[in-house]
C-alpha cells in the first residue's frame, strides 16, 4: 500500500486496471466475511455538505478532548473533513459492514442492581484451535478481512493504490457508509441499515480505482418522528436530532476520557462501565435485527451484565489476562476502576462502601474523585 501525494496511474503488465462495480464489491466483501458492502465514487454528492457539518461539529467543541478528530493539514483544513485531503489519489471508497448483534439481553432490560454494563461491541470473541473461547479485537478481525478483499480486487482489477482502515483512519466512516448506500444516519448519529439495524462495525478501503456506475442508490432517512434515542440518553449527549456532543456521551466518558469525570455527569453514567448501548437498544430498527453468526465476533457470556464486585476485585494482572486482545483494554485498568466506582455509587448497594472507601484515598485522581462521589451518593440514599 502507498500514501503517494499525487494521483497514480493504476496499471498492470496487461494494461490499465479495471474499474469497480457495486455487484463485484458486494460479492467479494461477502466472500471475505462481511455481512454487507457498498462503494462510492469520490467526490460524491453531498460530500461538501458532510465536510461542512464535520467542520462545524469540531469548531463547536463537540469533539471534546479527542485531538485525533481535530487534526488539520498545513492549509488549516480538518484532515477528516474530506477523504481526498489525506489520500489525494483516492477515486473510490469501498465500505464494508460486519454485524455484531447478539441474542443476549440489552442494557435497557431489567438486571441485578449490582451488575455493570459493557458495550455490546466489546463482547467479541472467537474459539481457538483448542476449543477455548478467547477475546477478539474487531479491529484486527476486520482489518484482516479488508486485506483479503483488497487482494481479491487486485486479482480481478489489476494493481491500484489502496489504504484500508477499521476505526483507525482519518476518514468519517459513517458519512462514507451512508454515501455508499449502506443505510442512513439516525437521530442518534449511528448508521442504521434497514435490515441489519445499527449494531455494525464499519471497515473502509480507499482505492485509486474508478467507480463509474451512474448513481449509488442511497437509503432514505426512516427515523420519521421517532425520538426514543434522544429521550433515553441519560446525559443529554444527543443535543438535537442527528447532533451529538461527544463530551457528554457515556461512551466517550468511560472510554476516551482520561482522569476525573465531572460530578454532574456521574449520575447519568448509571451502570455503564465501558461504553453505552442505550440509544441503540431503544431504537425500533434494532428490534428485528438478525443475530450475528460471525464465528470471530461471538459474545462472551461473562461480559454480559458483569458483577461490579467481580470487576472491582481484579488486579492489574487479572485485568490484562481477561481483556488482552479486547477493546476493553482501551479504557485502561484505572479507567475501568473509575467507571466501576461510578456504577457502584449509582447502584444503591451500600455493601460496596468498603471497596469505595479504599479507593477514595488512592493517588489516581479519576478513581479517587469517582469513589468519593459514590460514597456520598450511597450515604444520601436518593435512589
Amino acid at each position: 500500500m502507498s500514501n503517494a501525494l499525487s494521483k497514480p496511474s493504476p496499471s498492470t503488465a496487461n494494461g490499465p486496471a479495471l474499474g469497480l462495480t457495486s455487484e463485484q464489491v458486494r460479492r467479494v466483501a461477502r466472500e471475505a466475511g462481511f455481512a454487507e458492502a457498498g462503494v462510492v465514487a469520490l467526490p460524491y454528492p453531498g460530500e461538501e455538505r458532510d465536510a461542512a457539518r464535520f467542520t462545524e461539529w469540531v469548531s463547536a467543541g463537540r469533539a471534546a478532548t479527542m485531538q485525533y478528530l481535530q487534526r488539520r493539514d498545513e492549509g488549516g483544513r480538518l484532515v477528516r473533513s474530506w477523504a481526498t485531503i489525506p489520500f489525494p489519489w483516492a477515486r473510490s471508497v469501498v465500505v464494508c459492514l460486519a454485524n455484531y448483534n447478539s441474542a443476549e439481553p440489552r442494557s435497557t432490560e431489567p438486571a441485578d442492581a449490582s451488575a455493570g454494563w459493557i458495550a455490546r461491541y466489546a463482547w467479541s470473541s472467537r474459539t481457538d484451535p483448542n476449543g477455548e473461547r478467547r477475546p477478539s479485537d474487531y479491529h484486527k478481525v476486520l482489518l484482516k478481512r479488508t486485506k483479503a478483499l483488497e487482494a481479491r480486487l487486485r486479482e480481478e482489477c489489476g494493481q491500484f493504490e489502496a489504504r484500508g482502515f477499521v476505526d483507525t483512519g482519518p476518514v468519517v466512516e459513517r458519512s462514507l457508509a451512508t454515501a455508499a448506500g449502506l443505510g442512513w444516519t439516525g437521530k442518534n448519529t449511528c448508521l442504521i441499515h434497514p435490515k441489519l439495524g445499527s449494531y455494525g462495525f464499519l471497515a473502509v478501503l480507499l482505492t485509486s480505482l474508478e467507480f463509474d456506475e451512474e448513481k449509488t442508490l442511497t437509503v432514505p432517512d426512516r427515523c420519521g418522528s421517532c425520538r426514543r434515542c434522544l429521550d433515553a440518553c441519560p446525559t443529554g449527549a444527543l443535543i438535537a436530532p442527528y447532533q451529538m456532543d461527544a463530551g457528554r456521551c457515556i461512551a466517550y466518558l468511560t472510554i476516551e476520557h482520561r482522569g476525573a469525570i465531572a460530578e454532574a455527569a456521574m449520575e447519568g453514567v448509571g451502570r455503564q462501565v465501558f461504553g453505552c448501548d442505550i440509544c441503540q437498544d431503544v431504537c425500533p430498527w434494532n428490534r428485528k435485527a438478525p443475530v450475528c453468526a460471525d464465528p470471530e465476533l461471538q459474545a462472551r457470556p461473562e461480559l454480559v451484565n458483569p458483577a461490579l464486585d467481580a470487576l472491582a476485585a481484579m488486579d492489574e494482572a487479572e485485568f490484562a489476562r481477561r481483556f488482552n486482545g479486547s477493546p476493553v483494554r482501551r479504557t485502561g485498568f484505572m479507567g475501568l476502576r473509575r467507571n466501576v466506582a461510578m456504577a457502584m455509587g449509582n447502584s444503591g448497594q451500600t455493601r460496596f462502601a468498603p471497596c469505595l472507601r479504599g479507593w477514595a484515598s488512592t493517588a489516581d485522581e479519576g478513581l479517587r474523585t469517582a469513589a468519593q462521589w459514590a460514597l456520598k451518593k450511597l450515604r444520601a440514599g436518593n435512589f
